[in-house]
């Protein structure tokens, strides 16, 4: 039952969506059968000033990258860290009962003959 009320679903949105493009289409179709519009004539194209030239900047040469042997060691044991044990004499807070829930009474078939 609900794998054909998905399917029904389906259709009736692909149903909409293509009744919904109908006058998209159809203003397309405006749109192509315009007469031939004027040209339109380019405009001139501006001319851009020439840039700037950047002088050659003097080379610099970095100084070296430190070696593995100066740099510090890491140390090898890393301490644990531990939590304080909770206090034992705070108290728990009382939890609600639940509310009892009526019982529906049941009823019984006719006795058949």
């Amino acid at each position: 039952m609900a794998p054909s009320s998905n399917c029904s679903i389906l259709f009736a949105i692909i149903a909409l969506l293509s009744l919904s493009n109908i006058s998209t289409i159809h203003a397309a179709r405006g749109l192509l059968q315009l007469p031939n519009l004027p040209m339109i004539p380019s405009l001139p194209q501006p001319a851009l000033p020439q840039l700037p030239k950047i002088p050659n900047l003097p080379a610099t040469t970095l100084p070296p990258l430190p070696s593995v042997s100066s740099l510090p060691t890491l140390p090898s044991v890393v301490p644990k860290m531990t939590l304080p044990p909770m206090p034992t004499n705070i108290p728990l807070p009382n939890m609600p009962s639940l509310p009892k829930i009526p019982s529906i009474p049941t009823l019984s078939p006719p006795p058949s003959n």
